[in-house]
């Protein structure tokens, strides 16, 4: 194991760390009569070590380097067959940026596409309460005293900390889910562990649809869990829908943040069935309108029919106001 690029920020703790690994000697480049240092990736290719440490991912590469971005030195050493342990802060996902300067009032210029944290393999958050980052910093373990009073009053403001921290669970909470998904899938593991909430509500072109899609996404709220709403078009089959009230209750579940999926295939609840278990969905709500006359039936049977395909999942009936009111 070998230090490709550690910045200490003169941090006293993390020079004596780093004073016990070997550390690949760094490039020197000239860039307007000014000597920078960055990462050498051919030495560090050439050395081959085991594993490398590249700190600050989100990196941009002073102009004269092989690469721009710091994470894509990261690729070529991972074409190489040599592990990476890098770090990146919340802030510099790029589809969080956005949200962060929202938060903070500060445009973060570094940042790395959110393919690149999702590609690795293990990732561990560093996590640490508001008031305790905040004493770190009065003690002078992140930065120098003099610069620890302008930084508690701006970017390290105790609200700004508690909404980065929320952003950075979220994150690692999507990935570990989405790292289950994939050793479920690769394992063929069938049944539904239920780890997170996800909620499925079944819609048509009926009038009644915005109600039904406003249960739904009060209910995945308080669970804050994923809402899929969705609608099966039946192969083979006239279509009987309205289709403007239809659109119009897709978009009503877009406004309220669900994922909108239509579907095609030939029975309803084989469709829906399928769903379910492909997205490892939880929790399925269907409407029941107050129907007499022979819909009722073919209702009742399409969802005794999910009900006897289905993976083990929680079904809701939600009683519906008259398609006639």
């Amino acid at each position: 194991m070998v230090i490709g690029i550690v910045e200490t920020h003169g941090r006293k703790g993390v020079q004596e760390l780093a004073n016990q690994l070997e550390a690949v000697k760094r490039k020197e480049l000239d860039y307007k009569g000014t000597i920078f240092e960055e990462m050498d990736v051919d030495a560090i290719l050439e050395r081959r070590p085991q594993v490398v440490l590249v700190d600050e991912l989100a990196h941009t590469n002073i102009p004269g380097s092989k690469r721009r971005k710091r994470y894509e030195d990261v690729q070529e050493l991972l074409a190489a067959k040599i592990d990476v342990i890098s770090t990146l802060n919340i802030q510099h996902i790029e589809s969080l940026a956005p949200t962060v300067r929202a938060i903070t009032g500060i445009t973060v210029r570094e940042t790395v596409p959110d393919w690149v944290p999702l590609s690795a393999s293990e990732t561990l958050m560093v996590d640490l309460t508001p008031e305790a980052l905040q004493n770190r910093m009065r003690r002078g373990d992140v930065y120098s005293h003099e610069k620890v009073e302008q930084s508690l009053k701006n970017f390290f403001r105790r609200g700004n900390l508690i909404a980065l921290r929320e952003l950075a669970l979220r994150q690692v909470a999507e990935q570990v889910d989405r790292s289950l998904e994939s050793y479920m899938d690769a394992k063929d593991i069938r049944q539904n562990w239920g780890v997170r909430e996800r909620i499925a509500v079944c819609v048509s072109g009926s009038p009644a649809g915005q109600y039904l899609i406003a249960r739904a996404a009060r209910m995945a709220r308080r669970m804050d869990a994923e809402l899929y709403v969705l609608h099966v078009e039946r192969e083979f089959v006239p279509r009987e829908e309205n289709p403007k009230i239809l659109e119009a209750n897709l978009r009503f579940a877009e406004n309220l943040g669900a994922q909108v999926i239509k579907l095609k295939g030939k029975s309803v609840a084989d469709t829906i069935a399928e769903f379910v278990r492909g997205r490892h969905v939880t929790q399925v709500i269907f409407g029941r309108a107050p129907i007499r006359d022979w819909r009722k039936y073919l209702y009742l049977s399409a969802v005794h029919r999910f009900l006897r395909d289905s993976p083990p999942v929680d079904v809701h009936i939600v009683t519906q106001e008259s398609e006639e009111a």
